[in-house]
């Protein structure tokens, strides 16, 4: 509820405006006003709202809920009327009109506000009417520069009285506190159905989430069989060939023959790295899943505390710290999991990117300057890094490590050997206009390659 006449005028009784000199004008938001006075009794704040269902004007005692930048309407009236000494401050006809007469030198100007719900306004005229400027412009209204502002005033309607407020207190600071409650109440409301809608998404996320863990939990507790498949299938790669799809052995820990399904498209030694790779995987992924479980179990629960918090919480910086602001692009991209394979070698990270988009992000965001990068010379294949360590050079054996996967993951895994050049990942340029991916390296160093199937069953047995 709006003011009407009769409050209106009694905030103007109580408000010390003739004689107050302008010191500063300030706008809160997009709807209100702020003009900083002193009059001989002291400093003192005019608050002047806007809004449809609420505008007012009073003296300001507590600090507005928003803020925004300088707008264009406040800049004008710090050219025009700062510093300036109000000499009259009248409601005329009682008509929802304040007008505001300002001296400033031997200029004269009008600071208009009209206080009518939807059309409220505050407009800045000469003292012959003439509009400089206005708070909302409204050219059908002819309320912009140029126009002549002339208010059309109705009579006063009688039936108007002031509502009850505390006799202890002026009228202008009950006014200023019930519309700060209402409008503590609104910010309240709108916060609460913000944080619900937020938790319902988070919640149907992790709930997602959560059933999706629990499938592949039951996948990996088997993990063990991927390591006794890939163990059968290279103790008989003499009997088996590439186009080969199944291998049917004895198993001697169940005593029973075992069915083991192969690849035709890869060759017997390939058919054993992807069971080892899935037995790594499995095996890694399994206690990584409890925990991952245990975390968004521990999230549903948080959520669970959270709404229960919104029905009592009436403080407002409690309640916004509870809205979540969505992460940036930036950290989205580094917080993600890291692309490829990863390996352990004598306390070195080695990762393999097996595609040019696995290589791509490995470089843009999971390597630095220092960590070591290999490719084969002269076959298409996966970028490998290794990790550098602070203080530490990469041992002879981890960078043959490297090596090794480097041949196994490129198009020279078929003849098991290869060229290697090596170099750090500071000396690597991208290359303009080329594939994804494709650096240009200098400061290589070469490095001769042949597979060694210890080495590589130790890396992908893990």
């Amino acid at each position: 509820m709006s003011l009407n006449w009769k409050e209106i005028d009694l905030i103007l009784q109580e408000l010390p405006l003739s004689g107050s000199r302008i010191q500063e004008i300030r706008q809160p938001d997009f709807k209100s006003l702020v003009l900083e006075l002193y009059h001989p009794k002291g400093p003192w704040k005019l608050y002047v709202n806007l809004s449809a269902t609420a505008c007012r004007l009073h003296r300001l005692t507590q600090k507005p809920l928003t803020s925004a930048k300088p707008q264009r309407f406040m800049e004008l009236l710090r050219s025009r009327i700062r510093g300036g000494r109000i000499v009259a401050a009248t409601q005329p006809g009682g008509n929802r009109i304040v007008r505001i007469e300002i001296l400033r030198g031997e200029e004269q100007l009008v600071l208009w506000i009209r206080l009518w719900g939807p059309a409220s306004n505050i407009l800045l005229t000469d003292e012959n009417g003439t509009v400089l400027d206005a708070f909302y412009r409204r050219p059908k209204q002819k309320e912009v520069s140029g126009e002549v502002y002339a208010p059309v005033l109705q009579p006063a309607r009688k039936e108007y009285g002031v509502r009850p407020y505390p006799t202890e207190e002026s009228f202008s600071d009950f006014i200023e506190q019930y519309y700060r409650d209402r409008e503590e109440e609104e910010k309240r409301k709108k916060l609460v159905a913000d944080i619900e809608r937020q938790l319902n998404a988070q919640e149907t996320k992790l709930h997602a989430r959560l059933s999706t863990l629990i499938k592949r939990k039951e996948e990996y507790s088997n993990f063990e069989q991927w390591k006794t498949h890939g163990d059968l299938i290279l103790s008989h790669v003499a009997e088996l060939h590439k186009g080969d799809s199944l291998l049917s052995v004895y198993d001697p820990q169940t005593g029973n023959s075992l069915m083991i399904p192969l690849s035709p498209t890869l060759s017997p030694a390939e058919n054993a790295e992807t069971c080892y790779r899935k037995y790594k995987k499995a095996k890694a992924g399994l206690q990584m899943l409890e925990e991952e479980i245990r975390s968004i179990e521990g999230e549903l629960k948080k959520a669970e505390e959270t709404r229960a918090l919104l029905g009592t919480e009436t403080d407002l910086k409690a309640l916004t710290s509870l809205l979540e602001r969505p992460a940036s692009k930036k950290q989205e991209k580094t917080t993600g999991p890291t692309p490829g394979l990863a390996f352990t070698s004598r306390g070195f990270t080695i990762l393999v990117g097996r595609t040019a988009q696995e290589n791509d992000e490995l470089l843009r965001h999971h390597v630095k300057g220092n960590d070591l990068w290999l490719h084969t010379r002269d076959y298409p294949g996966a970028y490998v890094f290794i990790k550098a360590k602070p203080g530490k050079s990469v041992p002879l054996e981890t960078l043959l490590d490297a090596g090794n996967l480097a041949v196994f993951y490129s198009k020279a895994r078929e003849s098991g050997q290869a060229d290697l050049y090596y170099t750090h990942v500071k000396y690597l340029r991208r290359a303009k206009g080329a594939k994804l991916g494709t650096v240009l390296p200098t400061q290589e160093k070469n490095l001769s390659v042949r597979i060694e199937e210890t080495r590589l069953r130790r890396l992908l047995e893990g």
